[in-house]
């Protein structure tokens, strides 16, 4: 069996979009180089042609991988979520040792650890990971112990928005 990939709408039309970025954009580059390459004469000892093929080769793998994530790609509506408690496609304000930050809880393959976004950080962390799963499904005031490798930490739930 196959397994599904959950993904928010958001993650998925990333996902296209770099998908679409790499055959339409990048193949074209990597060709153009190769055909420079090809018109400077002697394949056998030039390293542009090496370099060339060598970024066609990552290219073209890059895109089996997107190809094979988005043929797996369950979407999960936020719009089905709870407004006030903690799911996929949440951002959330949180509070631990003190400090305030934001995530965002997505799906692995939507991972971003920091991302900028308005002049605020917000951490992408996966619906998978310690934390994520500590806050999932909880609500606004609640506080959740996350057990990470290093420590115990307490994560207070300030707000949810989806």
């Amino acid at each position: 069996m196959v397994e599904k990939i959950k993904m928010t709408r958001k993650g998925y039309d990333k996902l296209e979009a770099d998908l679409d970025y790499l055959k339409n954009v990048k193949r074209s580059e990597i060709s153009d180089a190769m055909g420079v390459a090809i018109a400077d004469g002697d394949l056998r000892e030039s390293a542009a042609y090496d370099d060339a093929r060598m970024q066609q080769s990552a290219n073209e793998d890059q895109i089996r991988i997107l190809e094979d994530q988005l043929s797996r790609v369950e979407i999960v509506s936020v719009e089905s979520n709870k407004p006030n408690i903690v799911g996929l496609g949440a951002r959330v304000l949180v509070s631990a040792g003190g400090k305030e930050m934001e995530l965002e809880i997505v799906g692995t393959y939507e991972v971003n650890v920091l991302n900028q976004k308005d002049g605020v950080t917000v951490r992408k962390i996966s619906e998978q990971s310690p934390i994520g799963q500590a806050l999932t499904n909880h609500e606004v005031g609640e506080t959740v112990l996350v057990q990470t490798p290093k420590s115990t930490t307490e994560f207070t739930i300030l707000k949810i928005e989806y």
